[in-house]
C-alpha cells in the first residue's frame, strides 16, 4: 500500500471545519493558512516545565534524538538544539504573530491547569461555539490530565515508538515539577539565560500557580 501524505490525510478529514494539530514554529506554517484566515489555537508552557517534559518525552520516544543525562540536556535546551528549534523563538514567534493576526487564541498551559472551565469558555467564544453548561462540564471532565492519561485515544499507548517502560507519554502534567529536576546552579544559570533571551518580549509566563 503506497504511503499517504499528510496533505492527503488533511484533505480527507471528515470534520468541518477541519482540525489540524501541529508543533511547527510560526514561520513554517504554510502561507495558505494565513490567506484562508484560519483560526489558530496556540498553547504555550513555561520554559522550565517544558524542558523537563521534553526531556522525558525524548527519553521514551524511540524516534527522537537520545537526550543523554539531564545536565547535558538542559544545556542543549538553552542552546535551542531541539527538534522544533529554540523554545524562546517558538513562543515569541507565535506571540508576535498574534499582535497582527487576530485569529490566534494564545493560551497558557498554567492557566488551563489553574481553571480549565474559564479557559474552555474562552476557547468556545473564540471559535464562536454556543455550548450548554452540561456540554462544557462534560468536556472539562474529559480533558483533565488524569482522564486523558487513562484515555487510549489521548495517551499514545497504542503508538509503537513510545516506550512506556521508560516513561509514560503523559507523565505528571504539574506546574512547577521543574523544581524536582533543576539544581540551584542550573536554575540560576537558566534564569540569567532566560532574562537575556526574553528581554525584548512582552510575553510573561508563570512557573508556579
Amino acid at each position: 500500500m503506497p504511503a499517504v501524505s499528510r496533505t492527503e490525510l488533511a484533505d480527507k478529514l471528515s470534520t468541518c471545519p477541519r482540525l489540524i494539530k501541529t508543533h511547527l514554529p510560526v514561520q513554517l506554517v504554510p502561507s495558505a493558512f494565513w490567506k484562508q484566515n484560519c483560526r489558530m489555537v496556540y498553547v504555550a508552557r513555561n520554559a522550565k516545565d517544558n524542558a523537563v517534559s521534553y526531556f522525558h518525552f525524548d527519553r521514551m520516544n524511540k524516534v527522537q534524538p537520545e537526550p543523554g543525562d539531564w545536565s547535558s540536556y538542559i544545556e542543549r535546551f538553552m542552546e535551542g538544539k531541539t527538534v522544533f528549534g529554540p523554545w524562546y523563538d517558538h513562543v515569541t514567534g507565535w506571540w508576535e504573530k498574534k499582535q497582527t493576526y487576530s485569529n490566534i487564541l494564545y493560551l497558557f498551559y498554567e492557566d488551563l491547569i489553574e481553571d480549565t472551565g474559564r479557559e474552555l469558555e474562552r476557547l468556545c467564544s473564540f471559535l464562536g461555539l454556543s455550548t450548554s453548561v452540561e456540554e462544557r462540564e462534560h468536556i472539562r471532565g474529559g480533558v483533565q490530565f488524569d482522564a486523558m492519561k487513562a484515555n487510549p485515544m489521548a495517551n499514545y499507548s497504542t503508538i509503537p515508538v513510545m516506550d512506556f517502560k521508560i516513561s509514560p507519554f503523559m507523565r505528571k502534567g504539574k506546574v512547577g515539577d521543574w523544581k524536582n529536576h533543576f539544581t540551584v546552579a542550573q536554575n540560576e544559570k537558566f534564569d540569567e539565560h532566560y532574562k537575556q533571551r526574553m528581554k525584548n518580549s512582552t510575553l510573561l509566563f508563570r512557573t508556579k500557580i
